[in-house]
């Protein structure tokens, strides 16, 4: 009898933690970040760099965050600039978060611009990251004018597979073109939030940062 108490107090204990480490992983927020480099827009990097400072004083132990560029074939690890799992001890969290920032700002002040944009590359690549760590919470960031022009040969006709993902366009800027036809920015918009919700995922556009909040609610 003492045998099967002491089993069935260890089963109970197992549950208990099971219960646990699953209700934690819940708790975890993934968020990867895509940055256009094409052409101009390398000029508006210095407000992404806000969004990304944003985001780390928001994270928490257990959360994942990368921040990727997109160029000519984004369906790379080779594009990732920056990748972290935050630790539980606040010094070492710290520490992290500041060699993340170093490693933006390199980027940044070193960054050249590239002649494509492989958006649905770097779609692609993001819910690879993020399949691979399963957070409870899968965030995606755009930061684009989500103008994708793909290199002669290049063949991105894919479905996206975005069940639980948010993807969040951030700053999507009008170009020359837009302001002749508007019609062209909000066909832009449409296309990418078509190919988002068709794949099961939720699509958002922010472009006043100074909402950023509700990246994180």
């Amino acid at each position: 009898m003492k045998i099967i108490k002491s089993l069935a107090i260890a089963l109970s204990l197992l549950t208990l933690f099971g219960c646990s480490d699953e209700a934690q992983v819940a708790r975890t927020h993934g968020i990867y970040m895509l940055l256009d480099t094409s052409g101009t827009y390398t000029k508006e990097l210095k407000q992404a760099q806000r969004v990304i400072s944003f985001s780390l004083l928001k994270l928490k132990p257990g959360d994942s965050f990368a921040v990727a560029r997109v160029d000519t074939g984004s369906f790379s690890e080779k594009d990732i600039i920056a990748k972290v799992t935050f630790e539980d001890r606040p010094s070492r969290m710290n520490q992290q978060k500041r060699a993340f920032l170093e490693k933006i700002d390199k980027f940044v002040k070193s960054v050249k611009g590239s002649a494509y944009t492989d958006i649905t590359g770097g779609l692609l690549q993001a819910t690879e990251f993020l399949n691979e760590r399963n957070p409870g919470k899968k965030t995606v960031l755009i930061f684009s004018d989500l103008k994708e022009e793909l290199r002669k040969g290049y063949k991105r006709d894919i479905d996206f597979q975005m069940s639980g993902y948010k993807v969040v366009a951030l700053n999507v800027t009008k170009l020359r073109s837009d302001n002749i036809d508007p019609k062209e920015y909000l066909d832009r918009l449409e296309q990418w939030r078509l190919r988002v919700e068709s794949g099961g995922g939720e699509w958002k556009v922010i472009n006043d940062l100074e909402r950023l909040e509700a990246l994180f609610k």
